[in-house]
């Protein structure tokens, strides 16, 4: 009778054990991550990249590693000259020269990384580096759209307002512009951050990207992403819009300016210093649209990723190539650049063969 009245008790200690079993053996089920209060499970991330075949590894690799290393040293070559030669110590090419230095950071947020992976063979990355990637991408993707706003503003006062522009864009002003610039892109990186934090991910989470990216992660979560969307969306207008609205105000108070002008040589002069900024606002705002509506529409394949090359590699790397090919400024700094470079050299290996 004993034994009959307590079997019920036994039965029921027997399926809690069964169930608690069942939890620690299988550490990724959704009774796991479903526990009250339990959102960061998960440690790490897979990035699927561009293709799974083993033998195109090494062309990736060979290819990604050419174009961030060209993207690096075209960046530097800039900044460099920029520095070195007085001629070009002027607002356009102080913004320029910042330009290039945050080509060089964003290249390096993602491009490293990738190239570590197909090195190692393999497609993890760790939860907080997803995050701390997430922060630095947003953030200098952000600084460049508000330093090519900036860069437009310089080109609205050389053009609409030439007799007050070393008035009007002083050292103070332009250093102002640009550190605003860095603490606004600073606040909406870290924003997007914290909101990536409070996401829970109930599975094995696979980005079809060579990088965390942060519309990709929010498709991914099994929490309510409502509160990220709206985060994203708004921050999209208002930092994105904003900048890309402030640029076409400058461009039309500048075409407006040039019909003003009556020698066609004064025309063609005025609009040469607006192409290269053109170019290089149409390659900036055209490759993130494009990332945008790839990321959007697309949640398995790889044109996502595909299309992030453009953006993050391919616009980094032809900017110094836009910039340098139709600017006499650039070219003439260039050409005095290597030209000390070649007068230090032969003195240099003069002085090494003194006894």
């Amino acid at each position: 009778m004993k034994m009959c009245s307590t079997s019920p008790i036994i039965r029921e200690m027997q399926i809690k054990i069964t169930i608690s079993h069942i939890i620690l053996i299988f550490p990724g089920s959704h009774l796991h991550h479903m526990e009250p209060g339990n959102n960061t499970q998960f440690s790490e991330f897979f990035l699927l990249g561009f293709s799974e075949e083993p033998r195109l590894q090494p062309l990736i690799f060979g290819l990604f590693l050419s174009m961030y290393l060209i993207t690096v040293l075209e960046n530097l070559l800039i900044i460099l000259v920029t520095i070195s030669d007085p001629h070009l110590h002027t607002p356009m090419y102080f913004f320029l020269s910042n330009l290039s230095f945050v080509d060089i950071c964003f290249t390096s947020t993602t491009i490293p990384k990738m190239l570590q992976n197909i090195q190692t063979e393999s497609k993890v990355i760790a939860y907080e580096e997803c995050i701390i990637q997430v922060y630095f991408y947003i953030f200098f993707a952000g600084l460049d759209d508000f330093l090519l706003t900036v860069m437009a503003y310089d080109r609205y006062v050389a053009i609409c307002h030439p007799l007050h522009y070393k008035v009007i864009m002083k050292p103070q002003l332009c250093g102002l512009l640009v550190l605003v610039s860095w603490m606004l892109s600073a606040m909406y990186s870290l924003l997007q951050s914290l909101m990536a934090l409070r996401l829970t991910f109930c599975a094995r989470v696979e980005i079809p990207q060579f990088f965390c990216e942060l519309n990709q992660m929010v498709q991914r979560a099994c929490s309510d992403t409502f509160l990220n969307d709206m985060v994203m969306y708004l921050a999209s207008v208002l930092l994105a819009g904003g900048p890309f609205a402030g640029i076409l105000y400058s461009y039309s108070k500048i075409v407006f300016s040039i019909q003003g002008i009556s020698s066609a040589q004064g025309k063609y002069k005025a609009f040469y210093t607006c192409v290269s900024h053109i170019s290089v606002v149409l390659l900036f705002y055209c490759t993130s649209l494009g990332v945008y509506l790839s990321s959007s529409a697309s949640h398995s394949s790889h044109s996502s990723a595909a299309a992030s090359v453009m953006y993050t590699v391919v616009t980094p790397m032809l900017n110094p190539f836009i910039y340098s090919l139709r600017n006499k400024d650039i070219k003439g700094a260039l050409k005095r650049f290597y030209g000390i470079v070649g007068i230090k050299r032969p003195i240099v290996l003069g002085v090494m063969k003194c006894p």
